[in-house]
């Protein structure tokens, strides 16, 4: 069961994100943080888990290294070190794509279970996204990333590798499912 501590989590993270929607589209972003968190949850993730799910992307989005002091003072050192671990950008600059992605990759596979569990769920969530989109809007989707068609699909393809290695199970099967569905496929509306 979770606590009060969860529902106090989900008003924080509707209160950072609240202006915030899905890369290229008018989806609010408190979708994406209940995905996370709800994938943490079925997957066997503690309350702290499924927390930092909701929390995993306000240091990077929304304020950085105060917005994780933030969260330490309110929901602990748990959930803030799960959120440490998930953030690859401490301040809103991320000009600097390539490289915070490989420092990222390169750090993954040393990060406890607790971290890997919300990591995985987040980018699974963002796998499915893509491919869906991948499969309704084609080649145009890839505007909508830094690292364009060529990146996204080395990053995606990436992680599955790590994932399917340092944190295999269900899940990892679910995201490279996801993932293998744009990272070498022709969309459907190209078919």
């Amino acid at each position: 069961m979770l606590s009060n501590r969860y529902d106090q989590a989900f008003a924080y993270a509707h209160e950072l994100h609240r202006k915030q929607t899905r890369k290229g589209t008018s989806i609010p972003y408190i979708s994406h943080l209940l995905a996370v968190s709800g994938l943490v949850i079925e997957h066997g993730g503690s309350e702290d888990q499924a927390i930092a799910g909701l929390l995993h992307d306000a240091v990077e989005d929304q304020g950085g290294i105060p917005t994780l002091m933030e969260i330490r003072r309110r929901f602990g050192d748990g959930v803030a070190g799960v959120v440490a671990d998930c953030t690859d950008a401490w301040t809103e600059d991320k000009s600097v794509w390539r490289p915070r992605k490989e420092a990222y990759l390169a750090k993954l596979p040393a990060k406890p279970d607790a971290s890997l569990l919300v990591s995985l769920a987040d980018k699974t969530h963002n796998a499915e996204a893509i491919r869906f989109d991948f499969e309704a809007l084609g080649e145009a989707l890839w505007a909508r990333f830094n690292g364009g068609a060529d990146g996204t699909r080395w990053y995606y393809s990436s992680l599955s590798k790590i994932f399917a290695t340092v944190f295999p199970g269900r899940l990892a099967d679910r995201f490279s499912y996801a993932v293998d569905g744009f990272a070498t496929a022709v969309p459907t509306l190209l078919r």
